[in-house]
């Protein structure tokens, strides 16, 4: 069995200096559906590895919105939204949401591997993050699914709700003021929701995220066969301004993943409505 797992993001200014914090939050994570595993622990580790050599934090310049730049990292995928990538606007996110359709993962004999899918604010170029959403894992060749929230720097906390590949997801974070966010995850096929309410006082808010994850524990853990997944309805408000993926009022980044110039998974391109894309596993 592999070490502590993180299911979360963090700052991209350590990642470019090639810094990896690691063992600031642990808890216990039980798969809700599938047979009966042993539990695992999991731990917050930052995502490494941009291939673009900014900082991801402070410094540069902005030359508007609408624009869409290709960066590739170890072990996210998906999309970002700043007001500049560059150097990005703090307080200004309030509220992400999106879509997707539980992939199906495919385990061979004895693989232990990860897969994680989820919407956030903050992590991009933060040291905070606010995230929901599943995951879909191979735990010694059984293919397992459940659902999460976390509040960083607190632990991960698993969410007591039946999740089956093929199920339709919705998940939502919002910043209803006073340090306080409310996290809810949907599972729209069976008609489970989750929804609290948790305060993190020290939130950057200068992001928002919908992101297929290769999760870490010591290390970037191998990612597991999830096939394709679909994102959908994802809409932002930033500066009170709300659209989708690509916006006039920020900026936006396509992440590969992609760890030493092996690709992990592909991101779809955007197009208008800029509410959808997939995400393609390649490799572990």
């Amino acid at each position: 069995m592999f070490g502590p797992v993180s299911h979360r993001s963090s700052t991209f200014a350590a990642l470019a200096l090639g810094v990896l914090v690691t063992g600031l939050a642990v808890c216990m994570v039980l798969p809700s559906s599938g047979p009966s595993l042993t539990p695992i622990l999991r731990e917050t580790t930052p995502a490494t590895g941009f291939a673009d050599g900014k900082s991801h934090k402070g410094g540069g310049s902005c030359t508007g919105g609408g624009t869409v730049t290709p960066t590739t990292s170890s072990n996210w995928g998906g999309y970002a939204v700043e007001t500049c990538l560059n150097s990005p606007a703090s307080g200004v996110v309030s509220d992400v949401k999106g879509t997707w359709t539980e992939p199906s993962v495919t385990c061979t004999a004895g693989e232990t591997a990860y897969s994680s899918f989820w919407v956030g604010i903050d992590g991009y170029s933060s040291g905070t993050v606010e995230q929901t959403g599943t995951d879909s894992d191979c735990h010694s060749g059984t293919p397992t699914y459940y659902a999460w929230y976390e509040m960083y720097p607190k632990s991960s906390v698993n969410i007591a709700l039946t999740i089956l590949p093929g199920d339709t997801i919705s998940a939502e974070v919002h910043y209803q003021g006073s340090g306080n966010f409310v996290l809810t995850l949907t599972d729209v096929t069976s008609g489970q929701t989750f929804q609290t309410t948790k305060m993190l006082k020290h939130a950057d808010r200068s992001s928002a995220e919908w992101i297929d994850e290769a999760p870490s524990g010591g290390g970037i853990l191998p990612l597991a066969d999830f096939g394709t997944v679909h994102f959908s309805n994802c809409a932002v408000t930033l500066n009170g301004v709300s659209g989708s993926i690509v916006g006039s009022a920020w900026q936006t980044a396509q992440i590969t993943m992609s760890s030493s110039g092996t690709v992990k998974a592909t991101t779809s391109a955007v197009t208008s409505p800029y509410t959808a894309f997939s995400a393609t596993w390649v490799s572990s």
